[in-house]
């Protein structure tokens, strides 16, 4: 008796590493720990390990020669692979058709027009401009000078759409309350460099901007210090103050500086400094392609872009900021978000059609 359960627990331990499925995440050449978009992967591949019980690895790209090495690497030893970035683009839609049988998910990655998407290949991507649109609508309620920032990455889509949204939600506010809030615009032109991001905020600090968002990866994180930096001088404050005292100064001195972050939650980075931050899923995204992968009749090729609708984009719940804006401005944000749902309210995707923006004619039921 002993022989055979001994037999039984050796079939099932082989039977459990024979049907082992690895998923390996490749990074952008921010990496782990950049407290933005490869962070918030990472996030949906643990979470795919917890919940799902499977293998993961990361490879780490340092630069983009990287990519063609670590996503061949990838393929030869996983079941799914997760390629993280737009830049990754052209090496994965080449990649990808060498392993036919093998899954790659890719994240925010778009084929460029004419451009095929091979078959075993699922590519998420997201209405970067209905997440921006709320940060932007909640910026220009919240200003004290009347004008507030916008500091990119790389003029890519991915980084214009969040600025077009910005743009379009600053211009609803306007044009509902009867202000005229302005908006300075800059571009780093590199995801990582944060002393430029840093250097470019407080240029347009001092230019008159209290709140400035950034769609910059990594470069961005000196944009978050600069409001850090100059909100804490403006209240009188210790860079690390409690929050209590943060926001009793606030209401004290009746202004402060603050960054908006982007991709993840990025409140935590400053709290009290940080206004909120306009996330596009990427951890939901990589769980849910990892899941999909599990099952060839599960998994969808081609593809695939998550919005408001999907909660694929959204602001943050604001879990350190919230008391210091009027409630009446979560209602018409919330309001508004319904109205883009149903698509009663459309957000330009492109910088260069917010001019043309017809602002329809919106009435809040409260």
């Amino acid at each position: 008796m002993k022989k055979l359960i001994s037999m039984v627990l050796t079939v099932v331990m082989l039977l459990s590493v024979s049907f082992a499925f690895k998923a390996t995440m490749v990074t952008d050449v921010g990496g782990i720990g950049d407290k933005s978009f490869n962070d918030g992967t990472w996030q949906g591949v643990l979470r795919a390990r917890d919940e799902l019980g499977i293998e993961i690895e990361v490879l780490v790209s340092k630069e983009q020669t990287d990519y063609l090495p670590n996503l061949t690497s990838a393929a030869n030893n996983s079941d799914v692979v997760i390629a993280v970035g737009f830049m990754m683009t052209d090496v994965l839609f080449n990649v990808a058709p060498q392993f036919p049988d093998i899954k790659f998910i890719g994240i925010d990655i778009e084929p460029s027009p004419g451009q095929i998407i091979p078959s075993n290949v699922a590519c998420y991507v997201f209405n970067e401009h209905e997440a921006s649109f709320a940060a932007g609508y909640l910026a220009a309620s919240t200003t004290k000078t009347g004008k507030v920032g916008f500091v990119g990455g790389v003029a890519v889509p991915a980084v214009t759409k969040f600025e077009a949204g910005y743009l379009a939600g600053v211009k609803v506010y306007n044009e509902i309350h009867n202000d005229n809030v302005q908006v300075l615009s800059g571009y780093a032109n590199t995801f990582n460099d944060p002393a430029l991001g840093k250097n470019m905020a407080l240029t347009q600090m001092e230019q008159g901007a209290d709140i400035i968002f950034h769609a910059a990866g990594p470069t961005g994180n000196g944009v978050i210090s600069a409001a850090h930096e100059k909100g804490a001088s403006l209240l009188g404050l210790p860079s690390n103050a409690p929050l209590e005292k943060i926001i009793d100064k606030y209401y004290e001195v009746g202004k402060n500086y603050f960054a908006i972050g982007v991709d993840v939650d990025q409140d935590h980075m400053a709290p009290g400094y940080v206004l909120t931050s306009a996330m596009k899923r990427v951890d939901t995204a990589a769980f849910e392609g990892i899941r999909s992968a599990l099952s060839a009749r599960t998994f969808s090729s081609g593809l695939q872009r998550l919005g408001l609708k999907d909660d694929g984009a959204s602001i943050t719940p604001m879990k350190y900021t919230r008391s210091m804006v009027p409630l009446r401005f979560f209602a018409e944000i919330e309001y508004l978000n319904y109205l883009i749902k149903q698509g009663e309210l459309e957000v330009p995707s492109e910088p260069s059609k917010i001019g043309a923006f017809e602002v329809p004619e919106i009435t809040f039921p409260f």
